[in-house]
């Protein structure tokens, strides 16, 4: 019985022990372990990046009418090709013709008291020639009168322009080549300047033989790929065949959302082989980063909180968080407190404690 009373006390004081360890940390073990080593190196690592993208058309306009009046015709349809400055839509607006037609009638008319008022100062100025036949009184009255006219004609003159502009705002054209993708007016339709921020538009025009291949490129390859760097994508549309291009514009901002920079590359659709809104996945070679490290990828420990290496120091094990970059095959960019010539342990596992005796 006392014996079993000691050994109790024994095992209760070790367990107390234990309880009080730090368990991130072992600093002396039972015995040694050898690992198997690898030795970090400087250097860059080229690789290629897979990213989802989409297809748009390089142009897209939403066609709205500029005048308050009735769709007298529409002269195409879903799916018509149409060519810059085609007449599309016909609308009539009896109010801004009549408008037009009176203006055009002043215009006309002040024209005509501008002739004569220039006709009369001239024949007056003409006549003052022979002294004693025209007063100074008269020909000034003459004068001022045909400068008067003129303003008059020429306020006209604008008031007539104005107009004429609203009866070409009746008449709808296409602003560039393009396939009409959505329609929404039919004749005798009410149409109006003051619609609503949510009502359809009458036509919408997409340009397709020319499409924009629209990437977001993540914050840590923003730096690697730039204007001009080729571009190979394809879609799931057409499979086995993959288009190329290169990279024609880029945002140069990281947006707040998916901190991503947006790049685009031109894509010419001659063949009408590809239609904007498709999704492609597109392959962009990424140089790697002159100032990683390279280490395999199996020295790599990835726990739920960050990535590190163990690395040998002397023979202890020291834990150094990393960020991983580009990676092929068996090796990856690593950035961290790592130094060329540093020996990391390979299959290295979050067991491994810092401060463990290695060899």
């Amino acid at each position: 019985m006392k014996y079993s009373c000691l050994i109790l006390i024994i095992v209760l004081l070790s367990a107390c022990r234990n309880k009080h360890k730090d368990p991130g940390t072992d600093p002396t073990p039972a015995r040694a372990k050898h690992y198997e080593m690898a030795v970090v190196r400087e250097g860059s690592i080229s690789s290629s990046l897979s990213l989802p993208c989409q297809l748009l058309p390089y142009e897209l306009v939403q066609l709205y009418p500029k005048v308050n009046g009735f769709v007298k015709e529409v002269l195409v349809d879903r799916g018509s090709v149409v060519h810059k400055g085609e007449v599309l839509v016909r609308l009539d607006a009896p109010e801004v013709e009549q408008q037009y037609l009176a203006a055009h009638s002043k215009y006309l008319q002040q024209v005509a008291l501008l002739e004569a008022s220039k006709d009369t100062y001239e024949r007056l100025v003409a006549t003052s020639r022979i002294p004693g036949t025209v007063s100074a009184h008269d020909l000034a009255m003459a004068h001022a009168k045909m400068i008067a006219d003129s303003s008059l004609a020429e306020g006209e003159r604008s008031n007539f322009k104005a107009l004429s502009a609203m009866m070409d705002y009746l008449v709808l054209r296409a602003p560039f080549d393009g396939v009409i993708t959505e329609r929404n007016v039919h004749p005798g339709a009410l149409v109006g300047a003051n619609m609503k921020s949510d009502d359809k538009p009458m036509l919408i025009l997409q340009q397709e033989s020319r499409l924009r291949l629209v990437i977001d490129i993540p914050e840590e390859y923003s730096g690697q790929i730039g204007k001009g760097q080729p571009v190979q994508f394809s879609v799931n549309a057409i499979p086995g065949q993959v288009f190329k291009g290169s990279i024609s514009r880029s945002a140069g901002v990281l947006g707040n959302k998916f901190r991503a920079e947006t790049v685009e590359v031109d894509v010419m659709n001659t063949g009408h082989l590809l239609k904007p809104g498709m999704y492609a996945e597109a392959r962009l070679p990424v140089a790697g980063n002159r100032a990683a490290m390279v280490v395999p990828r199996s020295a790599i420990v990835t726990s739920t909180e960050k990535k590190y290496v163990v690395v040998a120091d002397g023979h202890n094990a020291k834990w150094v968080d990393v960020l991983e970059g580009n990676s092929v095959h068996d090796s990856s960019e690593v950035f961290g407190a790592l130094h060329p010539g540093d020996k990391v342990i390979l299959r290295a596992t979050d067991e491994l404690k810092r401060g463990a005796i290695i060899w």
